[in-house]
């Protein structure tokens, strides 16, 4: 089922891509360190529901300023550019809205499993094949990979070492690292351990148990 009207696509796309694009090549983040902000301040949610005030109501340089403001970002944003359609980043985050419209998945569920990292390296092959293709090899991917853990799924999505969870959320990083090979229970932890690398991450508790 996809994720919302189709008539919202288009935008939707083309915004995502400029915001990809200004993030990186403008304020020199990385794609994945974006797309972490992007879903831990919740401005997926409302982008991946097709929310009209987000996917049509603002540009993409202005939803990746919203992103950072959001997260408590602070410097002197860039001007933004005229053309927003070359760049490996810009494709990036027009296909991956494209993706997470066509599967109906959030865009924490679709970053779980595959990073923008994974994504700029499809770039070469993939920019000018159909947006289906694109499709399909993800798909292909996602079904080839090892079942992880949903505390390691998360904290891919957060872009840290498993020390810095660590040492961001208090829990003993053996313990953290027995939670993520699942050689011990997360859902038998105590509350204020799940609550802590919950906060640490920006998910809900029932994203981690």
């Amino acid at each position: 089922m996809n994720a919302y009207d189709e008539k919202y696509l288009d935008d939707a796309m083309k915004n995502l891509g400029e915001a990809f694009d200004y993030a990186v090549n403008a304020c020199g983040k990385s794609a994945d360190a974006f797309a972490s902000l992007f879903i831990t301040t919740g401005m997926a949610d409302h982008y991946g529901k097709g929310n009209p005030k987000y996917v049509t109501g603002k540009t993409g340089t202005e939803l990746a300023m919203d992103v950072f403001e959001k997260s408590g970002e602070s410097f002197r944003f860039p001007a933004s550019q005229i053309e927003y359609d070359c760049s490996a980043e810009y494709w990036a985050g027009w296909i991956l809205a494209y993706y997470q419209w066509r599967t109906g998945r959030s865009f924490r569920e679709i970053l779980s499993k595959i990073n923008m990292a994974d994504i700029l390296k499809l770039y070469p092959a993939l920019h000018e094949a159909s947006e289906e293709k694109f499709v399909d090899t993800i798909e292909k991917k996602i079904a080839n990979q090892h079942d992880i853990t949903k505390l390691q799924a998360q904290r891919k999505i957060y872009g840290c070492s498993q020390r810095e969870l660590a040492d961001k959320s208090g829990v003993n990083i053996r313990t953290l690292q027995q939670y993520e090979v699942g050689t011990k229970d997360i859902s038998k932890a105590s509350a204020g351990t799940v609550i802590a690398l919950a906060r640490t991450l920006g998910c809900s508790v029932e994203d981690l148990v």
